[in-house]
């Protein structure tokens, strides 16, 4: 396809940020990227690497030095009006991605921060499109089935960054009176399904790295369960999404859960993981009820490598709906690969690079 469109992005250069530039360089877009002062030299390494590999010219590309957090977006006057003039789509990716994250800071950066890039949408007389990316865990403590279609809830929340999140997500539910607005709901995202590349590893490579530690003697023992599901789904599949429903007008007013329609029981994921660290399967299932007292145990992360704020998602009773999704990416033939497909490649990018940061 071909976007003759100037797309206004926050988050960059983020991991998903910088992936989806690239994606939608190689379509002809055009740029103006908000990057907080701090990651500015990264940036400018990131647009270059971009334009050399798809072949976009420099010019493409414009780096506003800017914060959500401050009116305007912490734009100059300048840059503040060149937005409004060229800016026809917006993706507002920016946020703190942090389970541990302390209250203060998550109402800042995640709540008041869409707030702010709600109000600079409204300034922006060109805009044809805003994607708002949120996330699947907006549901908190909500059990069973979650439609992409629902979103106010007094389960209550894990930590204040399902909160956060939350709470933005009602600020752009209510702005799509206004505006033409698709909300995009990631589930637990990992690598690349191809490459393994992954910039974090938290999530399932806690899981991961616990078996790494002795792969013969702990895949024996399973510890993951037959009742619970955890969603993964690969970068590279998140990031084709958001490609794909970029410039089409059937997600207009959407939310699209981009999650695994088929995914594995916690008990498959690790016998997927024993099978390919290992060269089997687990021997004997340990009950749930002592799996959960053990990883909440004080000791617990120095032995396992999972921070005790990670466990409730390794016990979660959600499932996610994505028929929107699935039948708004089927003309476009993005469908999100099963996890037994691509893990060798996430496991491959592990070993390789056994030091990254971790999440949590």
């Amino acid at each position: 396809m071909s976007l003759d469109e100037t797309i206004f992005l926050t988050g960059f250069p983020g991991f998903i940020a910088g992936r989806l530039v690239e994606r939608l360089a190689r379509e002809g877009a055009r740029f103006l990227l908000l990057v907080q002062p701090a990651f500015l030299a990264r940036a400018r390494t990131e647009v270059s690497r971009v334009a050399e590999q798809t072949g976009a010219p420099a010019e493409n590309f414009r780096l506003l030095e800017g914060d959500i957090t401050r009116p305007d977006l912490g734009l100059s006057s300048a840059d503040l009006d060149l937005a409004r003039r060229e800016a026809t789509m917006l993706f507002h990716l920016a946020a703190v991605y942090d389970l541990g994250v302390e209250r203060g800071l998550a109402m800042s950066v995640n709540v008041e921060g869409t707030r702010r890039v709600n109000d600079f949408a409204r300034q922006l007389p060109a805009l044809r499109r805003y994607h708002y990316v949120s996330t699947c865990y907006v549901a908190g403590l909500r059990d069973g089935l979650i439609s992409e279609g629902e979103l106010r809830h007094e389960a209550g929340f894990r930590n204040f960054y399902e909160e956060t999140k939350y709470l933005a997500e009602l600020e752009v539910e209510a702005l799509k009176r206004e505006l033409p607005v698709t909300i995009h709901r990631p589930a637990v995202v990992c690598g690349d399904s191809r490459t393994g590349e992954t910039a974090k590893y938290d999530g399932v490579y806690y899981l991961i790295n616990y078996l790494r530690m002795q792969p013969n003697l702990l895949s024996l023992a399973n510890i993951g369960n037959r009742k619970v599901r955890l969603n993964v789904v690969p970068v590279d599949f998140v990031v084709e999404a958001l490609a794909a429903l970029a410039a089409d007008d059937r997600s207009t007013g959407a939310t699209v859960q981009l999650a695994d329609p088929e995914p594995l029981t916690t008990h498959a994921l690790f016998d997927v993981l024993a099978q390919n660290l290992a060269g089997r399967g687990s021997r004997l299932t340990v009950p749930m009820p002592l799996v959960h007292t053990s990883l909440n145990l004080p000791f617990s992360t120095m032995l396992t490598g999972l921070p005790r704020v990670g466990v409730p998602y390794f016990f979660i009773n959600q499932t996610y709906d994505t028929a929107r999704a699935d039948a708004l990416l089927l003309p476009h033939a993005v469908r999100c690969p099963r996890f037994g497909e691509y893990v060798p490649a996430i496991l491959d990018f592990v070993e390789r690079h056994p030091k990254l940061e971790t999440g949590g």
